[in-house]
This record gives C-alpha cells, structure tokens and sequence, in this order.
C-alpha cells in the first residue's frame, strides 16, 4: 500500500498536467476566469498591462490578441508554447515577457481575443477598473 501510495504522488503531478495541454482541457478553466486574463498595475509611474493569467494556461492556446483603448485586437502577444515533456508545461519560461509598459493612467480599456488550439475564438473588453490591481 505504502508504494502504490508514493507511486501515485509521483505520477499524479505528471499526469495533472499533461491532461491540461489542449483547448477542451484549457477552455473550461478560461472560461471560469474570464475576468482575471489581464490585469492593469500601476507601477513607478507607469501603467503596466499584465498577461501571465493567459500565458499560464497557454498550452490549449495558439494566439493571444489584444488592444488598448480599442475593441480591435488587433495587436499580437508573443508567447512560447508549452513543452509537454516538461515536468510543468504551464511553467512560463524566463523569456518570456509578462507585461507591457504604458503612460501612467493611458489605459482606459483593454480588449483581449485569444484562439485555441481547435480553432475557436474567445474575446473580452474590460474597463480599467475592472481588472486594476494594487
């Protein structure tokens, strides 16, 4: 019993995450945190637009759209995939930029289009006070 236990401590954090590398997996989670895909932080004198909740869960995703102070989308965030041979492939690697520098209190919306893996599309416009942080 004690193996089976150990066991299934060591497979079950490789398995968790190999079972959230695609869209069906990823959808349902995005779905539930629509609200926290972006966040806005005011930060020495500069307004910063944060994106690690979506590249977090980048591995059911193929493009990450957005735009500020505008619904078009019409922008591109770079991300790398996900490995799924990694022991975490939601683990976001040191390269990978997080946030995007604006003037101070310059963003007053933000639209955000993100595109899985099968193809389907997601969008979302937020005001600023809807997804600032302190």
């Amino acid at each position: 019993m004690k193996r089976l236990l150990v066991l299934a401590v060591l497979i079950l954090p490789t398995t968790g995450f190999a079972q959230l590398l695609d869209a069906a997996k990823v959808r349902p989670i995005l779905n539930i945190t629509k609200t926290q895909w972006v966040a806005v932080r005011e930060w020495e004198g500069r307004d910063l637009l944060y994106f690690t909740h979506l590249l977090t869960w980048r591995c059911g995703l193929t493009r990450i759209e957005y735009s500020v102070n505008s619904t078009a989308a019409d922008q591109v965030w770079r991300f790398t995939p996900c490995d799924p041979s990694a022991a975490n492939p939601m683990a976001l690697p040191p390269e990978q930029v997080i946030y995007r520098g604006y003037e101070l209190k310059s963003i007053q919306n933000v639209t955000v289009k993100i595109t899985y893996d099968d193809g389907d599309t997601d969008m979302i416009s937020y005001d600023r006070k809807a997804i600032q942080i302190q």
